[in-house]
């Protein structure tokens, strides 16, 4: 009986990875207000290497339409710029000589239906993940019933509790994804 309790621990812990997936891919997408999220998968080159923004600078929110990037080292400014711009987020960056400027641009109408769309479709990406984890959880289950680790009735009450998991774990993904929706779509 303590081995179903591993699938339900393994399939928590699945579960909870795609939900902090999505909640990461749904920080990049632009609401239209500063967030030092967007820049999370800027990769700088950075003496030969690619480096996460955030490890070579500091990125403040002056104002609700404005982020603020102090490198580290002055001498990487070019390269944070560069980053920047390669990284296609749809924001032209404004270089001082000493720090970088990104001025967020208010979100078209048409722009935030895609942007949306491109939410819907993150929170769909998660609802298949979460349905896969749970038919793998179930396999494993059956696997157990027909090596005698489980009795019939167990098999049913694990199952339950896999579906159960699952109904929280899609229900928390389309609350995610509609409160993503309703910042985007505020004006």
């Amino acid at each position: 009986m303590a081995e179903d309790t591993v699938v339900q621990e393994k399939l928590e812990e699945k579960m909870g990875k795609t939900v902090s997936i999505l909640k990461e891919n749904l920080n990049t997408v632009r609401a239209g207000r500063a967030n030092p999220a967007l820049l999370d998968k800027v990769q700088v080159e950075y003496y030969g290497s690619p480096t996460p923004l955030k490890s070579v600078a500091n990125i403040s929110v002056p104002d609700p339409r404005s982020l603020l990037i102090s490198p580290f080292d002055p001498k990487s400014l070019h390269d944070i710029e560069k980053a920047i711009g390669a990284a296609n987020i749809g924001i032209n960056p404004s270089n001082d000589g000493k720090v970088i400027r990104l001025q967020i641009p208010s979100l078209t109408e048409e722009r935030r239906k895609e942007l949306t769309k491109l939410v819907r479709k993150y929170g769909e990406d998660a609802k298949v993940a979460v349905r896969n984890e749970r038919r793998d959880a179930n396999e494993a289950l059956k696997k157990m019933e027909k090596a005698g680790e489980l009795t019939e009735d167990d098999l049913k009450d694990e199952e339950k509790g896999v579906q159960k998991r699952t109904d929280e774990c899609i229900k928390e993904i389309d609350r995610i994804v509609e409160t993503k929706e309703k910042e985007i779509l505020e004006v």
